[in-house]
């Protein structure tokens, strides 16, 4: 067993099913059913999935139902790693994405050229825009079905290019193909060594508003504090977010800014220092998938 992933479900009966099929071996490309596992953890949902939706997609998937979970989703991941056998997890903190064809088969090559990595998976929104503006003009699950239909998805995932935005805005004047290069502080596909989740003391359950806060960006830069790790991003693979009304992402920017500063203060009352993006050397790796 090569990689594990730990897929968090909160109420997303729609999405999750497609994120889960995202992960299939006959979906990814360059990886084999048996070299993975895909644990779904269920925090609690008051709208559970049905079991066989997402097991029967595959027998490697592994489904666990969390009763009376706290609303961070840092206990769900936790209990997720210990269940993993894989030498490599890739942590998956919204079960919203729907995963780029290639981002297992890479993100697992990394691991081959480098001793201690942290591969970062870039995430981009569905869409004509950033859902936090497109939502309140109307974009929503149905009008996201047509979108995937339009591309003939799940045929060749990497036309969800041609239907999304990355999170990140670029900068003005910016060319499009340095998006890759923009630090990230977080991702909602995280790759590690289960022996570096551990070092870095898993995921801190004192993260406890409800989405987890700053809880993906503490984990990394923790990540990234070990002598050992080094940082890479992935160039050409992406997740992509569904409408779903998450606690951050389907927000206005209003919202969100405020959303933001207190996240940031939860995080300095638990480190006890301003919460920074890390600058550990960064390096990427990956493929122009798609014209």
């Amino acid at each position: 067993m090569r990689l594990s992933i730990i897929l968090i479900v909160y109420n997303m009966r729609r999405a999750a099913p497609r994120s889960v099929q995202a992960l299939c071996a006959d979906y990814q490309r360059d990886i084999a059913a048996g070299d993975y596992e895909i644990i779904v953890v269920e925090n609690g949902s008051t709208e559970p999935l049905d079991e066989r939706d997402v097991t029967g997609l595959g027998d490697n998937i592994h489904y666990h139902y969390l009763p009376d979970a706290p609303s961070s989703p840092a206990h769900a991941i936790n209990y997720g790693a210990s269940l993993a056998r894989g030498a490599v997890i890739a942590i998956m903190v919204d079960g919203a994405h729907i995963l780029t064809p290639g981002v297992l088969s890479f993100g697992l090559k990394s691991f081959l050229s480098m001793a201690n990595p942290v591969v970062v998976t870039l995430p981009f929104f569905l869409g004509p825009g950033p859902q936090m503006e497109t939502v309140p003009q109307g974009y929503d699950e149905e009008a996201e079905d047509a979108l995937l239909d339009s591309i003939d998805w799940p045929k060749d995932g990497y036309r969800l290019f041609e239907i999304g935005v990355p999170y990140r805005i670029e900068p003005k004047g910016l060319r499009p193909k340095l998006l890759w290069m923009v630090r990230q502080f977080e991702s909602n596909c995280l790759f590690m060594r289960r022996s570096a989740f551990h070092a870095a003391g898993g995921c801190d359950e004192r993260f406890d508003i409800p989405g987890g806060g700053m809880l993906m960006p503490d984990l990394y830069r923790q990540l990234a504090r070990l002598e050992d790790t080094e940082l890479l991003q992935l160039i050409g693979e992406a997740s992509f977010h569904q409408v779903h009304g998450g606690t951050s992402t389907n927000v206005s920017r209003a919202d969100q800014k405020q959303q933001w500063q207190t996240y940031l203060r939860q995080y300095e009352a638990i480190r006890g220092e301003p919460f920074e993006v890390s600058k550990k050397p960064l390096r990427f790796f990956g493929h122009i998938p798609h014209p």
